[in-house]
């Protein structure tokens, strides 16, 4: 799903010696009171195969879980910042979808988020890192927590369905046919349709099909999506078709939808700045900037979190 470079944020610290950064860590959780700034200025700006080493070196000189010792020590969205930095972001992920459908309720948002924008190897390697961490597997939780249509467009993703290697340009047209067809033509919306083939093509055949209903209807296949879809489906079939067009632009609007409005989606904030540090996060930034006019940094700094939590989502935007 890039047709770009990849800009991270995040990267390797120069100089750098994890047994001095395990030590200052534990100096800065040891007695009385917690050294919040040591902790946000080592975790925040080293590269998580730094952390790893970081979390091993801690393990070898104290004998001690440094994660364990972290939420012990802090709490709240920046224990969630710190904490998910520390994690391999493999795990980190495969935790947040644990945590999207663990106890009453289900959090269909950050399923559609996790779950919808993966290439079939990126899905390969969570489900195998889900299956090994818990004894559910993804797919059986997945069809325990959610129903319908958008629980065939989750199980279709997880099975790896989508044929990212065929292109037929020729098809495209006959395709956004039948989704003209099942929506905008007719009373009432056919979701199978659409479901079948937004959880099935790969991207260049879905851009083709984008191209061809364009043609056909005069109107995008999003716009036609938001007046023919409602709930959660909508959400789902939406982040498929804005992730195929760019990922990085689908990250963007979801982090301003965090933050617009009263009130803060800590849980969408922190996953998606944590997750994609090391990947594309630059890449989101100048989305950011180039939809609302604004850096993504100012936004985060002129929003409602505060404190060591807002200072550590800052260092991993990063000011450049």
């Amino acid at each position: 799903m890039s047709e770009f470079e990849l800009l991270p944020t995040v990267f390797d610290a120069p100089n750098f010696d994890p047994i001095a950064d395990a030590q200052a860590l534990r100096k800065a959780m040891k007695g009385w009171g917690t050294d919040e700034a040591t902790i946000l200025d080592i975790i925040t700006k080293r590269s998580n195969r730094q952390r790893q080493e970081i979390y091993q070196a801690f393990k070898k000189e104290f004998g001690r879980d440094l994660i364990s010792d972290l939420k012990k020590e802090l709490g709240g969205d920046f224990e969630d910042v710190i904490v998910g930095l520390m994690m391999q972001p493999i795990e980190y992920e495969a935790t947040e979808l644990r945590k999207a459908m663990k106890g009453a309720g289900t959090d269909e948002k950050a399923l559609i988020e996790i779950l919808l924008t993966k290439t079939n190897g990126e899905m390969q390697r969570l489900v195998d890192c889900y299956n090994s961490l818990y004894e559910t597997t993804l797919d059986d939780r997945i069809r325990s927590e959610t129903s319908g249509d958008l629980q065939r467009l989750l199980i279709l993703a997880v099975s790896c369905a989508r044929d990212e290697h065929s292109f037929n340009p020729e098809k495209a047209h006959e395709q956004a046919m039948s989704l003209y067809n099942a929506g905008e033509k007719k009373l009432g919306t056919d979701e199978e349709t659409f479901v079948i083939l937004l959880g099935h093509a790969g991207r260049q055949q879905l851009l083709a099909v984008f191209e061809e209903y364009k043609a056909i209807s005069g109107i995008t296949l999003e716009q036609a999506v938001k007046s023919e879809f409602s709930g959660d489906l909508h959400k789902a079939i939406l982040t498929i078709i804005q992730c195929m067009q760019s990922r990085p632009r689908y990250y963007a609007k979801r982090l301003h939808k965090a933050m617009e409005g009263l009130g803060t989606d800590d849980d969408t904030l922190i996953r998606i700045l944590v997750s994609r540090s090391e990947i594309d996060l630059g890449n989101i930034k100048k989305e950011y900037e180039t939809l609302y006019g604004c850096t993504l940094l100012s936004a985060i700094k002129q929003g409602e979190t505060s404190g060591d939590y807002k200072k550590a989502l800052c260092a991993i935007v990063g000011s450049a």
